[in-house]
């Protein structure tokens, strides 16, 4: 266990007028606090916050940061408070070890919506201030390299945690060793078996090249110190094992397949000698096509500058080759920590002006502004864990704004990277001044020119084919919102309807005063509802005029024994079918238009009720139509049969469907497939439809072509569900080319 001079000393070896009694002082009370408890290794368990300490110290952070992580679990696990560390150490510290406190009682690993809340939280909580996330995946690095004395479930569960959050987290923020080390030790428990196995091979492959890797050192920088790089930097190593296996995996490939499983670093004095080195190098040694990638002019976006190749090198093996400056190593190595040292507006070694809001910070800022979105808990999640994983292309717009993407996107993310509005209204692309398909992945340099159109909405297919979460997230608001205005559009009839015939006028204006006794935001989301059939339009009716008597339809015997006329609130006369109730003396009978007949809400009486002759399913918005002398006949909202009745609004029923789970009913669909015209087709659709419990209630079959065979089928099924999965599995059969639903 280190000793507190020693970390006093650590500290001091990069900043000599270091606060040694603040550092004494956090070191102290933290022993105090900790006093004889035990870590699951038995170890005293202030060794974990003095480990913690000396991993900020080898990333030079300063005494105030070095304090929060020797006091980072006094609140959570001593009689510590809040209050108490304010006074000693000041609130600025005390606000930190809060945060940290915050964090630790997340749970990430749990079902997926609470894991985004808490994933939401975590980022929230480091972007007050970056020094909680570099104490966090300290005490992260540290919890990982004491594993082994945990048990096998947390052992796992941690190691989760860790490669899902932590590790990419830390990869984001540019501090890509600690990335590297979260990985390796998540892999090792995740994984024990492929962990074994590529480390066993790597040590043979080490052994049978041993020396080798000393010998290019030593042939590169030569080179470099004849050529006039005499202060160069040369060194090598082979890749770690989940970076071996990782790659073996995305690229299928076998152990022995793996050409480059050497990398070195070529560390130079300026950005040209950086180039320069890049062209002594390809001088020298034949350079793998499709290889180079220039870090330094478009830097990524957690601030990482090289410059990347691949050579057939010394004794022709193939090597990868990584050229930077001192500077640009250092911020290789710790990322967003190595920007602490340097105040706003300082000027390093290769000229660039530094910032402590480093890009991987600002990125993080970025994403905090996602909450703002009203996006789900499980749409930010998915958001930013793709911006925590992908790799990324940088494209260009006409004016030469440089766009990063992830890979794999395309020119819609590249829109909605530029502005939500112009994704939004996207109806095509040029990618280097040719018209390309939107469905085409960017490569790095393309210049992208948007095509646009005012009348534009979002495909809802679109989703399939973005990477981004901002697109995604983007695409999903547009889709609901069509949706949404297509329903207010049904309300809106409805209401209309349903207020004419009460004998008042409906408006917008009106409904404002009485959303809070509906329940709703606004009027839209009112009107919505009841297009959706949410909410029933006489509930609306009730609330903006509180004191109205409902109307009643007036219903009289006909004349003809078992008919009757109806008489409408707007005066309309229908002739129905029903039967007297028992103990009815045959005049005339009050019916309440907002009763229950059956499975359906908003009929009445004992008037007919049928279904289209289309069918309709529990799950499908309903409409009911009143025929004269036939009773009500319910349609669903999608039937093209409704648009012979909108000039007769006085025939529309606003109905829902009101089914009792313990006495269910099935309701009849008409499906069209189209199948394969040879034997067994028809076997495997009835196979399908009775492994789902879906009955057959009329099955037509018609030639269309030689090879192909037209079969209208009338299903009878539980719920639009039930339906749909059918549908989706029929779409899976090998002999099935098309599968409908029927609405006419």
């Amino acid at each position: 266990m280190m000793r507190q001079y020693e970390l006093v000393e650590r500290v001091q070896q990069y900043k000599p007028d270091a606060n040694e009694a603040l550092l004494n002082k956090a070191y102290v009370y933290a022993m105090q606090k900790h006093g004889q408890q035990k870590r699951a290794s038995g170890d005293p368990y202030i060794s974990h916050p003095l480990e913690v300490a000396a991993i900020l110290t080898d990333m030079h952070l300063d005494e105030s940061t070095i304090a929060v992580a020797l006091l980072h679990d006094t609140i959570e696990d001593t009689t510590a408070t809040r209050a108490e560390i304010d006074e000693l150490f000041g609130e600025d510290i005390g606000r930190l070890v809060e945060g940290l406190t915050k964090i630790k009682k997340l749970d990430l690993v749990t079902k997926k919506a609470k894991q985004a809340e808490n994933l939401r939280k975590l980022l929230l909580a480091i972007s007050d201030d970056v020094r909680v996330l570099l104490v966090k995946l300290a005490d992260r690095l540290h919890n990982m390299r004491t594993l082994d004395h945990m048990s096998a479930d947390k052992r796992a569960r941690i190691s989760e945690e860790t490669m899902e959050i932590y590790a990419p987290l830390a990869g984001r923020m540019g501090m890509q060793d600690m990335r590297e080390e979260l990985e390796e030790l998540s892999f090792r428990h995740m994984n024990p078996e492929a962990y074994e196995t590529v480390t066993k091979r790597l040590e043979e492959l080490s052994k049978r090249n041993e020396g080798i890797v000393k010998k290019i050192e030593a042939e590169l920088r030569d080179l470099l110190v004849a050529s006039g790089l005499t202060s160069a930097y040369v060194k090598g190593r082979q890749k770690k094992p989940y970076s071996v296996f990782r790659k073996m995996q995305s690229k299928s490939l076998s152990f022995e397949q793996l050409s480059d499983v050497y990398g070195f670093r070529l560390i130079v004095e300026d950005i040209p000698s950086c180039y320069r080195a890049l062209g002594i190098v390809h001088t020298r040694w034949r350079v793998v096509p499709g290889r180079f990638k220039d870090y330094i002019s478009t830097p990524k976006q957690n601030d990482y500058r090289s410059l990347h190749t691949t050579i057939v090198g010394p004794s022709s093996q193939r090597i990868e080759l990584q050229i930077r400056t001192k500077r640009m190593h250092e911020i290789a190595e710790f990322g967003i920590a190595a920007h602490t040292l340097y105040k706003d507006g300082a000027t390093n070694a290769d000229g660039d002006i530094l910032s402590r809001e480093s890009n991987a910070y600002s990125w993080l800022r970025h994403t905090i502004e996602a909450l703002a979105e009203g996006d789900s808990p499980e749409e930010f999640l998915e958001h930013t864990k793709l911006e925590l994983f992908q790799d990324q292309v940088f494209c260009f717009t006409p004016k030469g704004k440089l766009i990063a993407l992830p890979r794999g996107a395309t020119p819609i993310d590249f829109a909605y990277a530029v502005h939500t509005n112009i994704g939004d209204t996207t109806v095509g692309a040029k990618i280097n001044g040719r018209i390309m398909p939107l469905v085409t992945r960017l490569a790095n340099g393309d210049e992208v020119e948007i095509i646009r159109s005012g009348v534009q909405v979002p495909p809802a297919a679109w989703e399939e084919i973005v990477v981004t979460g901002k697109a995604r997230a983007a695409i999903r608001r547009a889709t609901r919102m069509a949706i949404r205005k297509q329903y207010a559009g049904l309300g809106y009839r409805i209401l209309e309807r349903t207020f004419n015939r009460a004998g008042k006028i409906f408006s917008r204006e009106a409904m404002k005063p009485a959303l809070h006794r509906l329940g709703q935001k606004d009027v839209e989301d009112a009107i919505a509802a009841v297009g959706r059939g949410e909410m029933s339009s006489l509930d609306v009716l009730r609330a903006v005029y509180p004191d109205h008597q409902d109307e009643r339809v007036t219903v009289k015997p006909s004349g003809d024994d078992g008919w009757f006329n109806v008489r409408s609130a707007a005066g309309m006369i229908f002739k129905i079918p029903g039967k007297t109730k028992a103990g009815h003396d045959g005049g005339h009978a009050e019916i309440d238009a907002d009763a229950d007949i059956g499975p359906i809400r908003g009929l009445s009486g004992n008037v007919d009720v049928k279904f289209a002759p289309t069918g309709a399913v529990p799950g499908d918005r309903i409409v009911g139509i009143m025929d004269q002398g036939k009773g009500i006949t319910i349609y669903p909202i999608q039937s093209p049969s409704l648009q012979r009745f909108d000039d007769q609004p006085d025939r529309w029923i606003d109905v829902r469907w009101d089914l009792d789970e313990a006495n269910k009913s099935r309701f009849m669909a008409r499906i069209m497939v189209n199948g394969l015209n040879e034997p067994g087709t028809l076997a495997k659709v009835a196979q399908t439809v009775a492994g789902l419990d879906v009955n057959i209630r009329l099955l037509n079959t018609v030639r269309v072509a030689a090879d192909f065979t037209e079969m209208m089928l009338e299903v009878e099924v539980w719920d639009l569900r039930q339906l749909n999965q059918l549908l989706a599995q029929m779409k899976e059969l090998d002999c099935i080319a098309t599968v409908r639903r029927l609405y006419e």
